[in-house]
């Protein structure tokens, strides 16, 4: 049975940082590529960092140079670091595994989900 375990989420004010971890069980982990995804009330489900198995990462223009995405294979964990946290970043965020490769950006690529963690940012 595949998990996937988000924890890490929380409150913060607007310029502080979090930062999201997701353990994986029930996959090949070092096979897949990994990202964390996020939703807020009314938006769409966006992409906001990817890290392919071969340890390539990519991340969404909103995020750049404030998150940074990690994956230890001999754990199966996927990580998120997040700083300089703004309102507009209050979202579900979950992480998700995809066999594809390289990682895409649609969430319809994506095979195992996890349930989802809240991150609130007040401004």
């Amino acid at each position: 049975q595949v998990q996937l375990v988000e924890s890490g989420g929380g409150s913060v004010p607007a310029g502080g940082s979090l930062r999201l971890s997701c353990a994986a069980s029930g996959i090949d982990f070092s096979d897949f590529c990994m990202a964390w995804f996020r939703q807020a009330p009314e938006k769409e489900r966006e992409a906001v960092a990817r890290i392919d198995r071969d340890w390539k990462t990519y991340y969404a223009d909103s995020v750049k140079d404030r998150f940074s995405i990690t994956r230890d294979n001999a754990k199966k964990t996927v990580s998120v670091q997040m700083h300089d946290l703004k309102h507009d970043d209050t979202a579900t965020y979950s992480c998700a595994a995809s066999w594809g490769h390289p990682c895409a950006a649609r969430a319809s690529s994506y095979n195992f989900w996890g349930q989802g963690t809240q991150v609130n940012v007040s401004s």
